[in-house]
């Protein structure tokens, strides 16, 4: 097996022991409210991105079938948009919010960054790590609104 396919294979594995074990009971339907949503959103930004030859994900699953990343762009970022908002500092100040924010979406792409110089899970093109900060960030924002407005919450 590649170094590759041991990456989405340890994806896999690590996101649902951490689903498990971070979802309380009382939160799964928030889970998959917000899962649901992200999905919606990634595919359809990952979708135009590879579409628009930005960037490329020469290995992946499902490659008769799609261009883009099943892994990443259907599971890895909605799970963890899914912690980003269970886990969102409802109430606190705007500066700790922002902090929230800022390190999921820092945390992000740098793993995508390095996944991008030392693997063969996406090339960039002609897109730079910025553009993948701005799109989950702005992913985030949309996510949390939709996440308050759907349940109600401050």
């Amino acid at each position: 097996m590649s170094r590759e396919y041991k990456i989405i294979l340890f994806t896999y594995v690590w996101l649902v022991i951490l689903l498990f074990w971070l979802v309380p009971a009382d939160k799964i339907r928030d889970a998959i409210v917000v899962l649901l949503f992200k999905q919606s959103l990634t595919w359809l930004f990952g979708l135009i991105a590879v579409e628009m030859n930005l960037l490329q994900y020469p290995v992946r699953q499902f490659s008769k079938a799609t261009r883009t990343s099943f892994t990443f762009e259907y599971f890895a970022y909605p799970v963890l948009c899914v912690f980003f908002n269970l886990y969102y500092p409802f109430g606190d100040s705007i500066f700790n919010q922002f902090i929230h924010y800022f390190f999921y979406t820092t945390g992000i792409t740098v793993f995508e960054v390095l996944l991008e110089k030392h693997t063969n899970l996406v090339t960039y093109l002609k897109w730079k790590w910025y553009w993948t900060w701005a799109t989950i960030f702005i992913t985030f924002i949309m996510s949390n609104l939709f996440y308050r407005w759907f349940f109600h919450l401050g």
